[in-house]
């Protein structure tokens, strides 16, 4: 009931027809660390969120753009789905669907975030419209390859982008920390943490209304 409404509340606003609110790139961890069955619970746990009604009218009347980037090693970064705008709710669904249906990439490699961050951020002229800029990461580890995150965080918050960090943590609050302190940057930006895998689903979800509806809380 709270969440209508909220969203209730958030569709009595004035915008102008056809205005982008949120360019929203979702960034996916599929190194080493990440089982054939974890790297499932994070692209089902994507999609099912996607499929949230107040989520997907929230990203309609937004008239959000999405992308879904995975990511891996030092220059191991590929656009699985480049920018789709969300226009209507088959605009939503047809999205989701193509992540349920998405293969991995990479399956033995390191960690590099900050070449992810590099890559990712590169894409974004190309939903230069769009009012909010974020970067939506995921992952179960810490930097151990590529290019300095902290490095990579700064120019990308100098560009006008919010990071947002999806914590996968197993035992204890690790990754949380490590996203807290070296990725996640811009005013907002805030970290949610997945207490394993099967914790990914409900994690995902809480954090794409977060960003979508809550942007300011």
């Amino acid at each position: 009931m709270i969440r209508i409404g909220l969203f209730a509340l958030l569709m009595t606003l004035a915008l102008p027809a056809q205005a982008c609110r949120l360019a929203l790139a979702l960034a996916v961890d599929v190194s080493g660390s990440i089982d054939p069955n974890e790297y499932r619970f994070q692209m089902e746990g994507l999609a099912d969120a996607l499929d949230d009604p107040v989520i997907a009218e929230a990203l309609v009347f937004s008239q959000a753009a999405l992308m879904v980037v995975q990511w891996s090693g030092a220059g191991e970064q590929e656009i699985s789905i480049p920018w789709q705008r969300m226009l209507s709710l088959q605009s939503v669904n047809r999205f989701s669907i193509q992540v349920r249906n998405t293969e991995r990439r990479w399956s033995t490699s390191k960690t590099a975030v900050g070449d992810a961050l590099a890559a990712i951020r590169a894409e974004f002229p190309k939903v230069a419209d769009c009012q909010r800029k974020v970067i939506d990461v995921s992952g179960d580890g810490m930097t151990n390859d590529g290019t300095d995150t902290a490095y990579q965080r700064s120019v990308t918050g100098q560009s006008g982008i919010t990071i947002n960090g999806l914590a996968i943590d197993r035992v204890g609050r690790a990754v949380t920390e490590f996203f807290r302190k070296h990725v996640i940057t811009g005013r907002d930006g805030f970290v949610i943490t997945s207490k394993g895998y099967s914790d990914y689903p409900r994690a995902i979800e809480q954090k794409l209304f977060r960003e979508i509806i809550q942007p300011a809380s």
